[in-house]
């Protein structure tokens, strides 16, 4: 080989490298505030018909892109509750759907979607996340099972198989999916506190947050 095809050789290399390491670094995540957000990252944050657990005019909001089957967020479920019960009014909870446990989850976010529909969400939920390793895919799972479980808590299940299947249902499930996507969510739990990024990740950093967002709310 010649000095010259060698040296376009390594430039051309090099440029490859450069390109991909440019990338890297730039590589889309998630979204950390909605307040300088373009208007469609703001709305992939929150739907209109997203679940709420809290008053629904509370002045500080946690969004929560939850994955009913995470081990992870039902670890994190308690420390949501204790913080909604320090805070009172004060605190509400917006809860997105992330099914990234494939079809566990799925069935599960189609269950709590008919407890909703059944004015027994809060409950169900309880009741799912409580007995997650019955259901969900890296347990021991059995098919229907978590509808067990649901009507334990008070979900009536046969009239839930129908409404698992309403178009309501899947819009939301399909809905929730694209804005997973749209705000480069990674992995569950993953929080928003008044619209910013809680990051870095953490139980005392959500906590500091929350009561910082509360302080200034009250001031």
């Amino acid at each position: 080989m010649t000095r010259k095809p060698l040296i376009l050789s390594v430039l051309t290399f090099g440029l490859a490298v450069f390109a991909v390491a440019a990338w890297y670094m730039t590589r889309p995540g998630p979204e950390t505030t909605t307040a300088s957000a373009a208007p469609e990252y703001a709305e992939a944050l929150v739907r209109g018909y997203s679940p709420v657990l809290g008053p629904k005019e509370a002045p500080v909001t946690i969004v929560e892109f939850f994955d009913p089957a995470c081990e992870a967020c039902r670890a994190f479920h308690p420390v949501i509750k204790d913080i909604m019960a320090e805070h009172g009014d004060a605190v509400r909870v917006v809860l997105r759907y992330t099914p990234f446990h494939g079809a566990a989850s799925e069935e599960a976010i189609k269950v709590l979607e008919a407890a909703r529909m059944q004015d027994v969400y809060e409950p169900v939920l309880e009741a799912v996340l409580r007995e997650q390793s019955r259901w969900a895919s890296h347990g021991a799972s059995e098919p229907g099972r978590i509808l067990q479980i649901a009507g334990s808590a008070g979900l009536d299940a046969e009239v839930a198989r129908t409404q698992m299947l309403a178009p309501d249902v899947v819009a939301i499930l399909n809905q929730d999916r694209a804005d997973v996507e749209t705000m480069g969510i990674r992995g569950t739990p993953t929080f928003f506190v008044n619209g910013r990024l809680l990051d870095p990740f953490g139980e005392t950093e959500l906590r500091t947050r929350v009561a910082e967002e509360v302080a200034g709310a009250g001031s």
